[in-house]
């Protein structure tokens, strides 16, 4: 046995493939069943970087799944997604759940980066706007480089303009192309003309001729054949010149001039006018064919399928349809009637002959015979025939009478109350007609046969006022009344009170009047009457019917003399609508029935004053002043009197009487003002002050002592005076507004402020205090301030007028109009926000909105001097003279007595004896212009 070496017995024992990498995919034990795995230890440094990785035997479905997620992980943290402030812009935990502290930890971060975004805000947004300057300076716009060009364009003349040649300009086109080839076509003449003289229709295409007509002989081409016919040539030269001709005259200046509605005009009589789908027609032919087979005695089947064919444009087919219906239901006026109105007239007169004589009682069929004649004596004779067939017809009667002269409508209708006794129209149009005597019998045969009618009554009580019989005229009416009673009919207190307004509107007052009397207490219990009464006055008064409602009154105050609150009603009544006799005679009656209301007094005087009568003025205050000693209103309404006529000694009497008998504050007050309008300064501060020693509350005292100080230039003294009244007068706005003005005026803003400042803590949610001082700080040039203040007044006054008028105007131009619509969502039925949005619209030139905002502002606010103002400014400007005197007579009516722009003027000591349109104009001249 040979001896073996040791060596190769282990390399015999060692194993080929140790020490040797594992081939790729390969997994221990895999042929047994093991399934691969990872352990800790092949993790790290231990593995190899370039091994593969373990899941390369793992099921597809979850190796795709895999290398989704790393691929998600390599777009959250690969290059492109970092930055060197930031880090990565992916989530390393957006496969983590989401829960609260999260969504906590969310919010905690976006609330900070909002407040950090807010104070870049500022910084980004002026680098922003610097970033688009500088863009704008390296690259302008088109419009931006041409701007000083255009700018050149002023000096350019008007013949310049008008020299500038058009787009498409010929002479252009020739500078543009000096090397055009020009060509002048040679006439027929030249061309029919051979050399030898003779008269040719062709030429030889091989002579020169030839080439001189372009398209004949061009380099390259055969001519097919040597001759060729001029006069073909000359035709298709007209012919083509016919067609740029009309492409030419289809388009003048870039419009078209075809009629749409004439285009395809032949092809229109082909064509249905219905526009619907055809199916639809089908089917509708179909149905009304088996309606009109199944029930052709239905007389709407027909007149639906003549319809159809109608208005599918087929007419004959229609007419021939309806008169087939005709003959199968001659009985039927709707077919016959539809049958005239598709006939042609002419026809349509023998169709309708043909319906009259198979019903000969369808007043329709009549009526529609008379229309298709166009003589009226052949319309009269028409009516007559269908009166001999249907003498009881009511329309029939009226449309024939119409066409008669008086006489003979006279006769128709005394044959026509015979046949139709019932007929009210009837009765009274003949009643109409005849005269006095013959109306009294008709109208009494009218009642016999319609005892249950008021319109015969009255129509007979008409007649009576009209013919002077004016005592008759109660009589009928009460007897009217109970007769319709006897008879069973309702009294209706409305439709008499109706009925009354009717004769007024007539002219029948006597009548009217009573009606009223008749039927005013017919229904109404006893403690309603006097409200009842009042709206029944105020109702005639709106529908126009004064009578009426004088005539309530009338009969309001017989039944209810002593009730003031009536009498004062009728007065107003009578002084609106009534004359000055009419309202004297009432007021006279008043004050003996009333002698202790003194506004009943105080009206009478002024109404004769206003008249001119100052005497009888004088007299009727006296006669009140015996009736009510004492009385504060009547001392002060003579003085006013004697004060307007220039009477001052007689005024300083009376109000010397009446500090003596009865010193109150309005007449301390008055005795003052009328020394300070006479400036007799110093006898009215001496009044004051012995004034505002015995009334110390009653602010006007310390105002018109402050003012007057202010007038003599002694300001410490009046600042004092303010001061004094406010410690009594506290919750007197207009002292602390003179005070504030006061400081101001003696350039102490920071006093003027917080004067105005004390007053609001004092009067809080006080608008008029916020306005002034918004107004101080406007003044002083502080808008910021003001705006500061304004939107702190909102809050505190959210819903005053004055503040949204002032705000909407504090606002830039641009702003102005949304304020509004704020403002009138807050006010909406405020004045001043009236006035503003009127204001508006007249600084943008809108006139006639302008004009109905003003009218709205006026309407809900007659007492606002400034609309006033402000409105006749507007009509001076843009107004007609019709519309400036209707607009000064309104004001007149309306005697407005507020408004701050117009109470700087009327409560003017230099102005106080100033009237209601002087005050007007005078507010008009200090009024700014809207901007």
């Amino acid at each position: 046995m040979a001896h073996i070496p040791a060596t190769s017995l282990g390399s015999k024992s060692k194993k080929h493939f140790l020490g040797v990498p594992a081939p790729l995919g390969y997994v221990a034990g895999v042929g047994r069943g093991a399934t691969g795995f990872t352990t800790r230890s092949d993790i790290g440094p231990a593995r190899d970087a370039n091994d593969v990785s373990d899941d390369r035997h793992a099921p597809p479905a979850a190796k795709r799944k895999k290398k989704e997620e790393e691929e998600e992980d390599d777009e959250d943290l690969n290059d492109s997604n970092y930055d060197e402030f930031s880090g990565y812009s992916g989530s390393l935990f957006s496969k983590d759940p989401y829960d609260k502290d999260d969504a906590e930890a969310d919010a905690i971060y976006e609330s900070i980066d909002k407040r950090m975004d807010e104070k870049r805000k500022e910084y980004r947004e002026k680098r922003l706007k610097e970033d688009l300057e500088r863009y704008r300076q390296e690259r302008p716009k088109i419009q931006q480089q041409f701007s000083d060009l255009k700018r050149n364009l002023i000096a350019v003349s008007e013949d310049e303009w008008a020299n500038l040649p058009e787009v498409g300009d010929s002479r252009n086109k020739k500078q543009r192309n000096p090397r055009a080839e020009k060509f002048t076509p040679l006439p027929d003449s030249v061309l029919s003309r051979n050399l030898g003289g003779e008269s040719t229709s062709t030429i030889d295409g091989r002579s020169g001729l030839a080439s001189m007509i372009p398209g004949v002989s061009t380099p390259g081409m055969l001519t097919p054949s040597g001759d060729l016919d001029l006069r073909k040539i000359g035709q298709a030269r007209n012919t083509l010149m016919n067609v740029k001709l009309s492409q030419v005259s289809d388009s003048v200046a870039g419009q078209t001039v075809v009629d749409p509605k004439g285009y395809l005009t032949d092809l229109q009589s082909m064509i249905p006018t219905y526009g619907g789908d055809i199916n639809d027609i089908k089917k509708a032919r179909l149905l009304l064919k088996s309606v009109r087979e199944t029930n052709p005695n239905h007389p709407p089947a027909w007149i639906a399928s003549a319809r159809l064919e109608e208005v599918t444009g087929k007419v004959q087919m229609a007419r021939n349809l309806i008169m087939r219906g005709c003959e199968v239901n001659p009985l039927s006026e709707d077919l016959w009637l539809e049958a005239a109105r598709l006939q042609p007239p002419d026809t349509a007169k023998g169709v309708i002959a043909q319906a009259a004589r198979h019903i000969p009682t369808s007043v329709r069929i009549w009526i529609k015979a008379a229309d298709l004649e166009t003589e009226v004596k052949a319309r009269r004779r028409v009516f007559r025939k269908a009166l001999e067939h249907i003498p009881n017809s009511v329309r029939l009667w009226k449309a024939a009478v119409e066409l008669e002269n008086p006489e003979d409508a006279k006769i128709l209708l005394s044959r026509a109350v015979e046949c139709c006794n019932t007929s009210v129209e009837l009765w009274l149009a003949l009643a109409r007609l005849e005269t006095y005597e013959n109306a009294r019998k008709v109208l009494n045969k009218a009642r016999e046969n319609i005892p249950t009618d008021r319109q015969i009554w009255t129509t007979a009580a008409k007649l009576e006022e009209a013919n002077g019989n004016i005592h008759m005229v109660e009589k009928i009416v009460d007897r009217a009344l109970s007769s319709l009673s006897a008879n069973g009919v309702e009294i209706n207190r409305d439709q008499w009170l109706q009925e009354a307004m009717e004769s007024e509107k007539s002219g029948a007052i006597k009548c009217c009047q009573a009606i009223v009397k008749a039927v005013i207490s017919v229904g109404v219990e006893e403690e309603d009457r006097k409200q009842t009464w009042i709206d029944d006055a105020d109702h005639c008064a709106k529908e126009g019917a004064f009578e009426c409602a004088r005539a309530v009154y009338n009969y309001a105050l017989s039944e209810f003399p002593s009730k003031k609150s009536i009498w004062l009603r009728a007065a107003y009544f009578e002084k609106n609508h009534g004359s000055r006799e009419s309202l004297e005679a009432l007021l006279q009656k008043a004050v003996a029935h009333c002698p202790k209301s003194e506004v009943l007094w105080l009206m009478g005087a002024k109404s004769k004053w206003l008249a001119g009568d100052v005497p009888a003025a004088r007299g009727i205050l006296s006669l009140a002043f015996q009736a009510n000693p004492n009385s504060e209103d009547i001392w002060l309404a003579a003085v006013k009197l004697e004060s307007e006529n220039s009477e001052f000694e007689r005024a300083r009497r009376l109000l010397a009487k009446a500090r003596a008998s009865a010193p109150t504050p309005r007449v301390m007050m008055k005795s003052a003002k009328l020394e300070w309008a006479l400036n007799n300064l110093e006898d009215a501060l001496s009044l004051l002050e012995d004034a505002v020693k015995v009334f110390p509350d009653f602010a006007k005292l310390w105002m018109m002592k402050g003012q007057i100080e202010e007038q003599k230039n002694l300001l410490e003294r009046a600042v004092d005076t303010y001061n004094s009244g406010l410690k009594k007068c506290p919750n007197s706005i207009p002292l602390w507004l003179l005070l504030s003005s006061l400081e101001e005026k003696r350039k102490l803003l920071t006093k003027a402020r917080s004067v105005l400042e004390r007053g609001r803590l004092k009067n809080a949610k006080n608008p008029i205090l916020w306005l002034a001082a918004i107004r101080i700080e406007i003044r002083g040039g502080f808008k910021d301030m003001a705006n500061t203040l304004m939107a702190r007044a909102l809050q505190d006054c959210p819903n005053a007028g004055e503040l949204w008028a002032e705000a909407i105007f504090l606002e830039p131009r641009p702003q102005r109009k949304t304020k509004s619509v704020d403002a009138l969502k807050k006010c909406e039925h405020d004045p001043h926000v009236l006035l503003a949005v009127s204001k508006l619209f007249w600084s943008e030139r809108k006139i006639q909105k302008c004009r109905d905002w003003f009218n709205r502002t006026i309407k809900i606010d007659p007492d606002f001097g400034d609309a006033w103002a402000y409105f006749y400014k507007f009509e001076l400007q843009h107004g007609t003279e019709q519309q400036q005197e209707d607009l000064l007579e309104r004001c007149v009516a309306a005697e407005p007595k507020h408004g701050e722009e117009w109470c700087r003027v009327s409560k003017d000591i230099a102005n106080w004896c100033f009237k209601t349109d002087e005050v007007l104009k005078a507010v008009v001249k200090i009024l700014p212009t809207p901007i």
